[in-house]
């Protein structure tokens, strides 16, 4: 019998997780890039820095609030986190990236804002079953709950 925290539905939250971080970078790194004029690859490096680090603070607040101590709590963060964001972002990017037109998409343009929802969804897709697979082997965010009710 499977253990209940290594199932579909625990891979779905942790992905869900993920994705709330990945979406607050991905988005504000966009936005910024976007409306000061950047080209493409800055804006792009920019909003996958920032979804690494909003994805890793995440994961970091409910570990401090666990009462690991502030590097333990990193390094479960590292642990949880890393492959997740990176599969998500190699996902939402690649397809913006392939998508006609949605690199020169403008703040106020539906393509923008279209373009970004539907890769992160995609990218939701792809990446739930990498969860399933650390979670299974003790490894993603079977580390956070070793720490913490997530």
């Amino acid at each position: 019998m499977q253990h209940p925290t290594h199932g579909w539905a625990t891979a779905v939250q942790a992905t869900l997780h993920c994705l709330t971080g990945c979406a607050i970078g991905e988005v504000l790194g966009m936005v910024i890039g976007t409306a000061l004029g950047w080209g493409n690859l800055p804006t792009t490096v920019l909003a996958i820095v920032l979804a690494f680090i909003f994805g890793y603070s995440l994961t970091l607040r409910g570990a401090l609030k666990g009462g690991l101590d502030f590097r333990a709590a990193v390094q479960v963060a590292l642990a949880a986190d890393t492959l997740s964001i990176a599969v998500m972002e190699l996902i939402d990017n690649g397809v913006i990236v392939l998508w006609p037109d949605a690199m020169d998409a403008e703040l106020a343009d539906l393509l923008f804002w279209a373009s970004l929802a539907i890769s992160l969804a995609i990218a939701f897709v792809v990446t739930v079953p990498v969860n399933k697979w650390m979670i299974g082997r003790g490894k993603g965010h079977a580390v956070v709950h070793q720490h913490h009710a997530h």
